[in-house]
């Protein structure tokens, strides 16, 4: 999760804070209202660039130890890559988290408490089982990242189109028919990833997000493209490869800065390989993105 790693927890150490779950902690004189389990995991926090961080990824966790949420100062906290099937309210206590991975565990939902974090930037929450997402997340106004990758979300409340400040949205891999309304109000998304859906169509509301560089849409079953998606002048990446198109908007030339047919997942430019396109659209394609956009400027 960035910055220093932790050091490991030995198995001793584990099964000691575990066995402090079943039975009433204990607390010391020097610490009032501070359990002495709580005090040996906050041993394991690092500081690093100024931000207190505890990473208890790959533990084996198949739920948090009670004690955690007493270690009010984290600003990072990594419990990626355990067996967590949920998050208790408890969650709400750690106020001052910036960053929050949780990604590849077995979370079927995200506590409602989520809501309470309000300093929270950065959200992983991907390689889940996540069918939903709670509305509180909404009042998450600071994130900044957001990814609900590899769940088996549909859609999205629309309390989070009050994400002014989200940059990064990753939905990628779900199990989403159409993009979620409030998706179109979050002017600030520079990246969006809606890959290995189910989308057939883009709303022309896509325009909204003046802001947006990379959209990447393949592998759904995306039949045409609007227009408005043309007026997007800052995309510099596209992806719609493994799509259903057949044509392309005739405006398209008006996106100068995707710059190149693109072959590399990550290379910028127009991705649209493995699309059933009719001719000349499909024969104009093979003397690259200048020809096709020569082609489509109105004379």
């Amino acid at each position: 999760m960035g910055g220093k790693q932790s050091r490991s927890f030995s198995s001793k150490e584990l099964n000691d804070v575990n066995m402090s779950q079943r039975r009433k902690s204990v607390f010391r004189d020097d610490l009032p209202g501070l359990s002495s389990a709580a005090e040996r995991i906050r041993r394991h926090t690092t500081v690093h660039f100024g931000y207190s961080i505890l990473s208890l990824a790959m533990r084996g966790l198949d739920k948090t130890p009670a004690e955690l949420w007493e270690l009010k100062e984290l600003q990072k906290l990594n419990l990626s890559m355990n067996c967590l099937g949920s998050l208790p309210p408890a969650l709400a206590a750690l106020e001052n988290l910036v960053i929050l991975n949780l990604c590849s565990n077995n979370l079927t939902s995200l506590p409602p408490e989520i809501g309470l974090l309000k300093k929270l930037r950065v959200l992983f929450a991907c390689r889940n089982r996540l069918s939903e997402v709670p509305e509180e997340l909404g009042s998450c106004t600071c994130l900044e990242v957001l990814s609900l990758a590899n769940n088996q979300i549909t859609c999205l409340p629309d309390s989070l189109a009050a994400m002014d400040n989200l940059t990064k949205l990753n939905l990628s891999h779900n199990r989403i028919a159409h993009i979620p309304t409030c998706v179109y109000s979050m002017k600030g998304l520079v990246f969006l990833h809606l890959a290995c859906n189910r989308l057939e169509t883009i709303a022309d509301q896509i325009q909204d997000l003046v802001n947006l560089k990379i959209l990447i849409v393949e592998g759904n079953s995306i039949h045409t493209l609007p227009k408005t998606l043309c007026f997007i002048e800052s995309l510099e990446l596209l992806n719609v490869d493994f799509n259903a198109l057949q044509s392309v908007p005739g405006e398209l030339y008006q996106l100068s800065r995707l710059g190149r047919l693109a072959c590399h997942p990550l290379d910028k430019g127009l991705h649209i390989i493995h699309n059933p396109l009719l001719k000349p659209i499909q024969e104009v394609l093979q003397g690259g993105l200048s020809a096709l956009y020569n082609y489509l400027k109105p004379t």
